[in-house]
């Protein structure tokens, strides 16, 4: 499974909905999740790929993670597991 497909799983999981209906342009807001679905989907996200996502719940502005779309998200993580290998 490609990271990718990883990813738009467990945010899919988040949203109570079918991964198909997670595209690379939809919002977390888009897929009805409030902050504590990304805290919980970036939990899941760290502990499936091993990875530590620099992500502050409470300053999300503040972090260098770009949160803005399922596709930046993506990019973010891809960017992470490759410096991790």
């Amino acid at each position: 499974m490609s990271v990718k497909d990883k990813v738009i799983a467990i945010i899919a999981e988040q949203a109570v909905l079918e991964p198909s209906d997670v595209t690379l342009e939809s919002t977390l807001e888009d897929l009805g999740i409030d902050s504590l679905g990304l805290v919980e989907s970036i939990f899941a996200i760290e502990e499936a790929f091993d990875i530590s996502v620099p992500f502050n719940a409470n300053e999300p502005t503040e972090s260098d993670f770009d949160i803005s779309s399922v596709a930046s998200i993506i990019k973010g993580i891809e960017a992470l597991v490759s410096e991790q290998a």
